[in-house]
């Protein structure tokens, strides 16, 4: 019996997790709160380390949900073992540490870079769990959790055995993957999903707003950058310019004042900054930011609006004193997409109705990204100017 009342999806995951497992769940679902009672439960006393994003740590998020168990940060604070939490960037940190408890959160495992190296060796001397709200989009995805489990020597070993490289390539590209059967099993052996029965309803609204035709056809057609009134050097700098034309447009700001009159507290999603010095310009409203420039707290005031970049705070944080969210413009990266609007939508939201207004544009490359991001998948400039 736990000291802390968890949901009945809660209490099914918790039933079902094991080291090396991945405890998949969407944003909202309350995979740390079950990661805190599974050690409670399974791995104390041992310390327990937490690596997860620099925007979870910072925010004391996990410190918040082990205390409720009485797990602390030092030996005369805690019930159990000492609590440590740090970002993936200090992941190399902790490779020498022996038979302690790791939770892998917002898991960022992924190739052969220097955190998964860090990750394998500190999975063979250690237990652990890893949390994610978006497992694996392709096998190869999966191969980091494989080898730490001991399905495959490493990379190499995998490869050979699943995975048949297209011929006629000048860079090595998968053609298809052999042995599904196996992958899957091995797949479903280590994820342990969190689904709910959502009690909030999202109303997602299109809101169209407008683009300078003119100077949007001198970007397209005359190659030509209209900022530096110069030609363009490359596709990168075509679709910035694109960009840049298509989301400074005024009825973006402008369609921000009038939602700002139906929701008085409002979070914004952005890409840039020149959108950022746009929407600075708000008046009548206190104005929050989360981004590469400020770590602001979500404003208490009865009006407000809380500006926050998509790289730097698509996840890792909630809040739950408003209903309401607009998209400035749209990233490129579905799983950002996907995890912004999971920053309202918590288990502990009073809301049942939460809004959702997504700015769009008619041009050109508006219209391919929201086509992406409604198909699930992230858009790719190079692919897009291929088929052009």
């Amino acid at each position: 019996m736990h000291p802390i009342s968890l949901y009945p999806h809660q209490q099914d995951a918790l039933r079902n997790l094991g080291n090396g497992k991945i405890l998949w769940g969407a944003v909202g679902t309350g995979k740390s709160l079950v990661a805190a009672a599974y050690y409670v439960e399974k791995e104390a006393p041992r310390p327990v380390i937490v690596i997860t994003t620099a925007k979870k740590r910072d925010s004391l998020e996990w410190e918040g949900e082990f205390v409720k168990y009485g797990v602390g940060k030092s030996k005369d604070a805690t019930t159990k073992g000492v609590l440590t939490v740090d970002s993936w960037n200090n992941i190399a940190k902790y490779t020498d540490v022996v038979d302690a408890f790791f939770i892998f959160d917002e898991q960022r495992l992924i190739g052969t870079g220097k955190w998964v190296k860090s990750f394998l060796k500190i999975a063979k001397r250690n237990r652990w769990i890893l949390l994610s709200a978006t497992p694996g989009d392709t096998w190869l995805d999966y191969i980091p959790v494989f080898v730490a489990n001991g399905f495959y020597k490493n990379q190499t070993d995998f490869k050979r055995e699943h995975v048949v490289y297209k011929t006629y390539s000048k860079f090595p590209k998968v053609d298809r993957y052999t042995g599904l059967g196996r992958l899957l099993r091995l797949r479903n052996s280590l994820l342990v999903e969190m689904p709910y029965l959502a009690h909030t309803v999202r109303h997602i609204t299109d809101v169209t707003v407008s683009h300078d035709k003119d100077l949007f056809n001198k970007v397209v057609k005359r190659k030509w950058n209209v900022y530096t009134n110069k030609p363009l050097r490359n596709v990168t700098e075509l679709f910035i310019t694109m960009r840049k034309v298509a989301n400074s447009h005024s009825s973006r700001l402008t369609a921000v004042k009038a939602l700002l009159d139906v929701h008085p507290r409002l979070i914004v999603f952005y890409n840039f900054d020149y959108e950022l010095e746009a929407l600075r310009t708000l008046d009548g409203v206190e104005i929050g930011e989360w981004n590469g420039h400020k770590h602001q707290p979500i404003p208490k005031t009865e009006r407000w609006v809380y500006l926050v970049q998509y790289a730097a705070g698509a996840e890792g944080w909630n809040c739950t004193t408003t209903d309401a969210m607009v998209f400035y413009s749209l990233p490129y990266s579905y799983k950002l997409w996907h995890q912004a609007h999971g920053r309202i939508d918590r288990l502990n939201t009073p809301y049942r109705d939460l809004w959702y207004y997504v700015l769009k544009g008619t041009s050109l490359i508006d219209t391919a990204v929201a086509k992406a991001l409604s198909e699930k998948r992230n858009f790719n400039e190079s692919a897009f100017y291929a088929r052009k």
